[in-house]
């Protein structure tokens, strides 16, 4: 018998691989970077914000050129804002009138909700006829303020470095609002990373 090619089998040969498989892959990997980029976006636009402090008016707590994370989700349910509480928030209109840059942002911390009558007075920051304690300043206030009852729907805000501060004593109640979220993290630089407290040892500086 003659040598030659085997008997057929039935079998059919494999097709040959297709060029459209690597484009395929290809779409999908973009697709799940693009969900990706997506995801991120909404956590930078909704969720959490990272912002980077400008001036002085929150010596000590927060120094100058800190970077922050801000929590944005508190103002979108209506949750309060306690005293103590870092918020960050759009200029009020009083500021805007006076020609401050409407698409900035200020930091400062809340002494005061709405009902609570607030004075300075002999240096001391009130609340309701007693001292703030704790208190978030070291700082004797060299200026007077009130007593002021803080209107609803409205928060008083003072920096920490109470003298070198643009804050409420100076253009009134912050309409709650205008609040974009609080300060939460503080993430660089790395030696002082961790959540935002008060920290007196930090000499204070001018805003």
């Amino acid at each position: 018998m003659e040598a030659g090619n085997s008997e057929p089998t039935g079998r059919k040969p494999a097709p040959p691989e297709s060029n459209d498989e690597p484009l395929l892959g290809l779409r999908r990997q973009l697709l799940s970077l693009g969900a990706w980029l997506l995801l991120a976006l909404l956590l930078r636009w909704q969720v959490v914000e990272p912002r980077w402090i400008p001036s002085g008016s929150m010596l000590p707590t927060l120094q100058l050129q800190d970077r922050i994370l801000v929590e944005k989700v508190r103002p979108h349910f209506g949750r309060n804002f306690q005293p103590g509480t870092v918020v960050v928030f759009h200029p009020p209109p009083e500021l805007v009138d006076a020609g401050y840059d409407p698409g900035s942002a200020l930091i400062k911390r809340v002494v005061a909700g709405p009902g609570d009558q607030v004075e300075v007075r002999e240096g001391r920051l009130l609340r309701n006829g007693s001292p703030i304690d704790p208190d978030w300043s070291s700082q004797t206030m060299d200026y007077g303020f009130g007593p002021f009852v803080v209107p609803p729907g409205h928060l008083l805000v003072l920096g920490d470095n109470r003298n070198a501060s643009l804050d409420s004593h100076i253009w009134g109640p912050l309409p709650r609002g205008e609040v974009i979220g609080t300060a939460i993290w503080r993430y660089w630089p790395l030696q002082r990373f961790g959540p935002i407290r008060f920290s007196p040892s930090v000499p204070v500086g001018e805003a």
